[in-house]
């Protein structure tokens, strides 16, 4: 369970209100997503995403990312 960073977690703030694209690294998994907004529920926080190509709607936990990288 990493610990992002103040800038890390400023980084994802501004992906989600510019809707910049992110990848995100989950237990040896790749997802590129289109990050939506982030809530708070029951202690944890949770990335609301969309796929870009499909457009299904997509779910994180912050506290199961492994890493991510906001890459447009």
């Amino acid at each position: 369970m990493p610990s992002f960073t103040p800038n890390q977690y400023d980084a994802l703030e501004r992906a989600v209100l510019d809707s910049r694209r992110i990848v995100i690294r989950r237990r040896g998994s790749e997802f590129s997503v289109i990050p939506e907004r982030l809530d708070g529920t029951a202690g944890r926080e949770r990335l609301y995403a969309m796929h870009p190509t499909t457009g299904e709607s997509m779910n994180f936990f912050l506290d199961e990312i492994d890493s991510f990288e906001v890459v447009w």
